[in-house]
C-alpha cells in the first residue's frame, strides 16, 4: 500500500493542484492513500522548518510531499514538491494533471477559507471543554501533597472533566511547590490538563472555579491567642478581594484544616460578600473521627456508621450529635438486609463511655489537631467537593460549616457547622429534621466563642474571653436524658493548642490559660 502525506500553505495554488491529483489517484487506485495537512500562511515556514529538522530533510517551498513506508514502522521518505509528485504519478500510474492556473488560484482561496473556518471551529470546541480551574492556597501544607493524587484521579470531578491546578503560597516555598508540580505531572493523569505555581497574591484566583483554602503557617512569632486571631485578617482580606476580582462568578470556595476554620470562612465571607453562599467549611474530618471512635467501640467498620452531626465550631467548641446516627450491617441478635439500620445510641450500653470517655477523646483531638493529618484533611476536602458537585448520598445527613441565616436559633452571620445535604450543585440546611433542637446552654456555649473570635480578630474586642460553663464535670456521672443524648466536645477546648507553628518557646500569656484546665464537659 502507498500512503502519501501532502502538506502545504492553505492558500498555495500548487498545493491545490497536488491535492486534486492525489484525490483522483486515491479514488481510482485501491492501494493508494493520502493524508492532507494545511497550515495557515503565517505559520507555514516555521512548521515546515520543524518538520524538516525532525526528519533531517531539506525542503523550502509549498507543498511538501512524502511517502510513509508502512512496512518500516511508518518512517517518512521525502518525495519533494509538486513537480516531483506529478513526475511520480506519471511514471508509476500514467496519470497527469491538466488544471489551469486560474482554477488553481480559485481552489487555493477556497482552501484558505476552509482552513480558517476549521481553526475557528476547533477553538470554539476547545472553549467548550475548557478545564476546571482549581486553586489551592498554602500549597506547601502536608494536606496538599495528599490532596493532589485524589483530585487528579477523576474521583472528585469525574473522568470527563479536565482540570487545571494552580498552587498558591508565599515565595519562600517556591522550591517545594516546584517539586509538587513535577510529582503531579509524573502521575500522567488523563484529567490533569496543567499544573502550575503562583507566589503572588495579587495574581491569585484568575478564572478560578474552585478554591481550596488550607491551613497557613505564620511567618512571625505569635505570643498570644489574640495576636493569632488578628493575624488571620490580612490574608483573608486579600483573598476575599482577589476572589471577587479574579475568580469565576460561580467559584466554590472550601476552607479546610485544623485551626480557626470557622473564623477564616467568616472573614472570607466578610471580604467577598458577593460569594457568601459559595464559601463553606469542611466538617467531614471531625465527623469521620467520631465515626471511627464509635466503630472501634462497637467493633464495626466506620463506613457503616451514618448521620453523625457536627454542630458549632469545627476546629474548636463543637457538639457531636448522635441522636440521628445509625449503623448498618451491625452484627447482633437482629439481622436485616444491607439497607437495614439501627440507632447507635440503642446499641451502646456503656453510658460512662458515651458521656465522659468519648467526649474527652474527641475534645483532645479537636483542641490539639491530633489525628487530623494530611490524609484526613485531604480526604475530607475531596469528599465535600465531590458532594458539592454531584450531590451527597440520598437520605444521608452530612455536616458543613455554612453561613447562618438564623436556622436552629443560631445568630445570623455566624459560620456554623450544621446538618446539610448537597444537591444539584448547591447545599441546603436540613431544617426539617425532627428532634434535633439544641438547648440554650449548648447554643450559648458554641456561639459565644465564635462571636469572640471574630470580634477579637477584627479588633472590636481586645481580650478573648472564652465561654464559662456553670456546671461541673462530676455531674456527668449521671446518664444524659434521652432528649439530649449524644457526644459533645465542650468548652474545654484549649485554644492555645491551635496556634500555628509558634517559632518562639516563650509561653503564652498566663492570664489566657486560666480556667482552661478544669473547665467542665457539658452534654
Amino acid at each position: 500500500m502507498a500512503k502519501f502525506v501532502i502538506a502545504g500553505k492553505a492558500d498555495c495554488p500548487y498545493y491545490a493542484k497536488a491535492e486534486l491529483l492525489a484525490d483522483y489517484l486515491q479514488k481510482n487506485l485501491p492501494d493508494f492513500k493520502i493524508h492532507k495537512i494545511t497550515q495557515h500562511p503565517e505559520v507555514w515556514e516555521e512548521w515546515l522548518k520543524n518538520v524538516c529538522t525532525k526528519n533531517k530533510w531539506s525542503h523550502k517551498n509549498s507543498p511538501i510531499i512524502w511517502r510513509e513506508l508502512l512496512d518500516r514502522g511508518g518512517k517518512g521518505l521525502l518525495l519533494g514538491g509538486y513537480n516531483e509528485f506529478l513526475e511520480h504519478a506519471q511514471l508509476y500510474y500514467g496519470i497527469t494533471s491538466s488544471m489551469t492556473t486560474e482554477m488553481m488560484m480559485v481552489i487555493a482561496q477556497e482552501n484558505l477559507g476552509a482552513h480558517i473556518e476549521k481553526e475557528q471551529e476547533e477553538n470554539t470546541l476547545k472553549g467548550l471543554i475548557s478545564p476546571l480551574n482549581v486553586w489551592i492556597t498554602s500549597a506547601s501544607a502536608p494536606a496538599c501533597y495528599n490532596l493532589l493524587p485524589i483530585l487528579t484521579s477523576g474521583e472528585v470531578f469525574g473522568m470527563d472533566t479536565a482540570i487545571s491546578i494552580t498552587l498558591l503560597d508565599n515565595p519562600r516555598t517556591e522550591n517545594s511547590l516546584r517539586c509538587l508540580v513535577m510529582e503531579a505531572q509524573d502521575l500522567a493523569s488523563p484529567v490533569l490538563r496543567s499544573i502550575s505555581l503562583c507566589t503572588k497574591v495579587e495574581e491569585a484566583f484568575h478564572e478560578a472555579h474552585v478554591v481550596i483554602v488550607l491551613d497557613d503557617c505564620t511567618d512571625r512569632d505569635v505570643y498570644s491567642l489574640e495576636e493569632c486571631l488578628r493575624s488571620k485578617v490580612p490574608l483573608c482580606q486579600q483573598f476575599g478581594y482577589m476572589l471577587e476580582k479574579n475568580a469565576h462568578d460561580s467559584v466554590r470556595v472550601i476552607v479546610g484544616g485544623k485551626s480557626f476554620v470557622n473564623l477564616k470562612t467568616a472573614l472570607l465571607v466578610k471580604y467577598a460578600p458577593n460569594l457568601a453562599h459559595n464559601i463553606i467549611t469542611v466538617a467531614l474530618g471531625v465527623e469521620g473521627q467520631a465515626k471511627a471512635l464509635l466503630a472501634r467501640k462497637m467493633r464495626t467498620t466506620p463506613s457503616y456508621i451514618k448521620d453523625v452531626i457536627v454542630w458549632g465550631n469545627i476546629s474548636g467548641n463543637n457538639y457531636i450529635d448522635l441522636r440521628k446516627t445509625k449503623v448498618y450491617r451491625y452484627e447482633s441478635a437482629i439481622w436485616g438486609p444491607c439497607q437495614y439500620s439501627r440507632p447507635v445510641l440503642d446499641l451502646i450500653f456503656d453510658s460512662e463511655w458515651v458521656n465522659k470517655e468519648s467526649v474527652a477523646v474527641l475534645n483532645n483531638w479537636t483542641a490539639t489537631g491530633k489525628q487530623f493529618g494530611g490524609i484526613l484533611a485531604a480526604h475530607s476536602i475531596a469528599t465535600t467537593l465531590k458532594y458539592w458537585y454531584y450531590g451527597s448520598p440520598p437520605g444521608e445527613i452530612v455536616s458543613a460549616g455554612v453561613l447562618s441565616e438564623g436556622q436552629f436559633g443560631i445568630p445570623e452571620g455566624l459560620v456554623f457547622s450544621m446538618p446539610v445535604k448537597f444537591e444539584n450543585g448547591t447545599w441546603e440546611v436540613l431544617t426539617d429534621l425532627e428532634d434535633i433542637e439544641i438547648s440554650e446552654k449548648k447554643m450559648a456555649r458554641m456561639t459565644s466563642d465564635l462571636i469572640q473570635e471574630k470580634l477579637v480578630a477584627l479588633g472590636d474586642v481586645l481580650i478573648f474571653r472564652p465561654y464559662q460553663s456553670e456546671r461541673k464535670y462530676s455531674e456527668y456521672s449521671n446518664i444524659v436524658p434521652d432528649e439530649e443524648k449524644g457526644l459533645a466536645v465542650s468548652d474545654a477546648v484549649n485554644f492555645l493548642d491551635m496556634l500555628p507553628q509558634i517559632t518562639d518557646e516563650n509561653p503564652l500569656d498566663q492570664e489566657l490559660t486560666n480556667g482552661f484546665e478544669d473547665k467542665p464537659l457539658e452534654l
